[in-house]
């Protein structure tokens, strides 16, 4: 995953997951998870790309073909650790919104 690339998406429609958090200061073994999280996603049934930055707010948007796809990643047993140890030591707050992008353009 190229830090400074968009995600190169196929024709409307499909969806994104945006997942906004807040870490915590303590966040040992949170870089390589996300890594390793971003290998894992791109190996995924439905997985299309992904956005990520993160300052004070950390937002990533991925994309994916279906809601069948998104659950499935969802349900994914290592993405299910990262999970728990998300909500157990890394992050403050999350939220996540999943959309349906109708429509988009690019410059």
């Amino acid at each position: 995953m190229n830090p400074l690339a968009l995600a190169n998406t196929p024709i409307t429609p499909y969806y994104a997951v945006i997942f906004t958090s807040i870490k915590n200061k303590e966040d040992d073994g949170y870089d390589d998870m996300a890594i390793e999280m971003a290998e894992l996603a791109q190996q995924q049934a439905g997985y299309l790309g992904v956005e990520s930055a993160r300052n004070e707010i950390g937002i990533t948007v991925s994309y994916w073909a279906s809601l069948d796809d998104i659950k499935q990643w969802k349900a994914n047993a290592r993405h299910l650790v990262a999970q728990k140890l998300g909500r157990k030591q890394w992050y403050k707050k999350y939220k996540v919104r999943i959309c349906l992008v109708e429509s988009d353009y690019e410059f």
